[in-house]
């Protein structure tokens, strides 16, 4: 179950989540396990804990079975080629994943308007994935990204990592046809409520709604520092 996923070793907390049923599919059992979280939240003493843990500057990592949810949910948008932008990277996990996913032909973008966060997320990813950022398949901008990346754009899978009031309308202007996006959405320190965002082939946008969630406020980059 969600919050009982803990492990003592990164091998045994991916296939405790994977035993729970939060992991469904080979590609992101393989993609998680490749990428070792503890690389990614140094600062704590329990990396292997499925709950948010503190990077700095305000900011969390997810917790474990929300970096799997997601990537479940976003699968069929992360094949080999495909481009990806990640909102609110923080350490890097998921970007670093999402990168593995989408294979030597792909691209994944992540963006923070923090820049000690975009710095980090650089260093974590070299400890163990450099070849991932010197092959271009991964890189880190620092950028508002409520504004999405339009110098990428458009994108064929876009995560959001923090919760925004409204659904921001460039990401969805970003989203590719055939495109998906989930992002959490609602006022900060209450329920919110986790969205899919697809855009069809012809164009039209459909919303559905996931599941309840609570994650740290997707704001302004001074107001996040001062909180």
């Amino acid at each position: 179950m969600a919050w009982r996923c803990h492990g003592r070793t990164h091998k045994e907390q991916i296939d405790q989540l994977k035993k729970s049923g939060i992991i469904k599919s080979t590609v992101v059992y393989d993609a998680m396990l490749a990428v070792d979280r503890k690389d990614f939240c140094a600062a704590t003493s329990d990396p292997y804990r499925d709950s948010p843990q503190p990077i700095g500057s305000n900011a969390t990592i997810s917790a474990p079975h929300m970096h799997a949810y997601a990537l479940e949910n976003l699968k069929e948008h992360l094949q080999p080629g495909d481009k990806v932008l990640d909102v609110g990277c923080g350490s890097g996990y998921l970007a670093a994943c999402m990168a593995i996913m989408v294979g030597e032909a792909g691209r994944v973008v992540g963006i923070d308007h923090i820049p000690i966060l975009v710095e980090m997320s650089t260093t974590n990813t070299r400890r163990h994935h450099s070849h991932l950022l010197d092959s271009g398949r991964l890189s880190f901008v620092e950028g508002d990204g409520r504004e999405g990346y339009p110098a990428d754009a458009p994108f064929d899978c876009i995560h959001v990592g923090a919760a925004a009031l409204d659904i921001p309308k460039p990401l969805v202007d970003q989203l590719a046809p055939g495109g998906r996006m989930v992002l959490p959405v609602g006022a900060p320190n209450c329920t919110q409520k986790f969205f899919q965002i697809d855009r069809s082939g012809d164009g039209r946008v459909s919303k559905k709604n996931l599941m309840s969630v609570q994650y740290v406020p997707l704001t302004d980059k001074d107001k996040q520092v001062l909180r």
